[in-house]
């Protein structure tokens, strides 16, 4: 699908000084409010049809939105406000400031897991910050890209925000344009490309991919509550979160105990059917769903599944399954699994965990539950994480002012609340120094002057 306005009309917009205002700034994200609340019973109607998600699940897509563009209403006056910095003796009377200005036009590629949230959540930002954008949807949701299209194309005119349509070729042709920013979301593979073809402009990216994110549970934890939050978190939207617990990491002592308790807590979420439950969520495609089903199959004939299995290829369905593992060499141990599968590894104690977190690529997440204060500050400076929860899982995006992003193989830049606010935004130095008091110690000829200076700039 064609651009409809050229980048560099969107950029002009930009450069003529038309989106600085506060009050256009306002305008656009009032203009996406108004387009979300008219689409909602849309949105509910996309993500069953392209996830299958419940609408509890598909709900939360929707008020993460909301909650971003409300907090942005709050506090945009303050983060566009120039922030003094002082300035040393010599350049008195002079003043110096940190001045946000808009990038340009910059482009966000949303993923297929969570379709509607994760494209919109950036363009919250974008917009925020002065820019406009091109938004290119998952062709993998595509119920959902065409809501999008819907969406943005009613409540914008095409140089403020524009969609394109496609699959991995259209994203290569768009890749090939000049924007002033790229805001990936995605996986590893695909993130490399596009930072291998944004550096043929020295385009800065913001990637947000993922990776296995570790869950450590310790002999201190609260096993009941603990199996709740771990169950709900790796089932939402059937394990397609980027943030999952990926695999547990358990001391050996509440192994046994902490199994018995996810099984039952799965049961009591999904029955004793899963396949059939409507709280599930479905695998997004054949592709993935034979993806997972290889490695389940491998699981079940290797004797290490202890509690699920099932699986509906024509259905796309998985059940939650807890899979046993004694080695990091295991096959469900290779990547990210990006589905409803647990492995199980035990552990003699933190120590141990911190060194198998430690030997592999750094997470997007890490989670410890523990009631130890001193075991929850090991693992804060014993490691390194796009972010960290302690005795919970996913929550934690769910602070709107809490920065989100990873480090390492799990992405590079961040958003939400003010970070989305200055990833969208170049933080420009500004110095401001009258004609009066023109010292003249720095002009040549310099004479003797050099015992003076080094006395007033030390």
């Amino acid at each position: 699908m064609p651009l409809r306005t050229p980048i560099a009309h969107q950029r002009q917009l930009v450069n003529e000084g038309h989106t600085r205002p506060r009050a256009w700034r306002l305008e656009q994200l009032d203009r996406l409010a108004r387009a979300i609340d008219a689409h909602e019973a849309a949105v509910f109607e996309a993500l069953a049809s392209d996830l299958g998600k419940p609408e509890v699940e598909a709900y939360f897509e929707l008020v993460a939105v909301r909650q971003e563009i409300a907090l942005v209403r709050r506090r945009l006056r303050r983060w566009m406000a120039p922030k003094r910095v002082p300035v040393p003796l010599s350049l008195l009377p002079g003043s110096a400031t940190v001045e946000p200005e808009p990038l340009g036009c910059v482009l966000v590629i949303g993923p297929w897991n969570y379709p509607f949230l994760l494209s919109l959540q950036p363009l919250v930002s974008a917009l925020a910050a002065g820019n406009t954008a091109v938004l290119k949807p998952s062709e993998h949701a595509p119920a959902t890209a065409q809501l999008l299209e819907t969406l943005l194309t009613t409540a914008f005119e095409p140089s403020t925000v524009q969609v394109v349509q496609g699959d991995g070729t259209a994203a290569a042709a768009l890749l090939q344009q000049r924007f002033d920013h790229i805001f990936f979301t995605g996986g590893e593979r695909v993130g490399r490309l596009v930072m291998a073809a944004a550096a043929e402009h020295l385009t800065p990216v913001t990637l947000e991919l993922g990776g296995k994110s570790p869950a450590v549970v310790l002999n201190d934890a609260d096993l009941e509550v603990s199996s709740r939050r771990l169950v709900w978190g790796k089932c939402l939207n059937a394990g397609q979160t980027c943030i999952a617990p990926d695999y547990l990491l358990v001391q050996r002592g509440v192994a046994a105990p902490l199994i018995q308790k996810l099984g039952e807590r799965i049961r009591h979420c999904f029955g004793d059917d899963p396949l059939d439950s409507p709280d599930l969520a479905s695998i997004v495609n054949a592709a993935q769903f034979e993806r997972l089903h290889g490695l389940l199959q491998g699981a079940i004939q290797r004797g290490q599944v202890v509690f699920g299995g099932q699986s509906d290829a024509a259905r796309r369905r998985m059940a939650p399954t807890l899979i046993r593992v004694e080695s990091l060499d295991d096959p469900l141990m290779a990547e990210e699994l990006f589905g409803p599968l647990l492995p199980v590894l035990e552990v003699d104690d933190l120590q141990q965990a911190l060194g198998w977190i430690n030997s592999r690529p750094k997470p997007l997440a890490l989670y410890l539950f523990s009631a130890s204060g001193e075991s929850q500050q090991r693992l804060l400076e014993g490691t390194s994480s796009g972010g960290v929860c302690l005795n919970d899982v996913v929550m934690q995006v769910s602070v709107p002012e809490l920065p989100f992003g990873g480090v390492g193989n799990s992405g590079m830049g961040r958003y939400h609340g003010e970070a989305g606010f200055q990833t969208f935004s170049h933080l420009r130095s500004v110095l401001r120094r009258p004609f009066q008091l023109d010292v003249p110690l720095r002009y040549p000829p310099y004479g003797q002057r050099l015992p003076l200076i080094r006395q007033l700039l030390r």
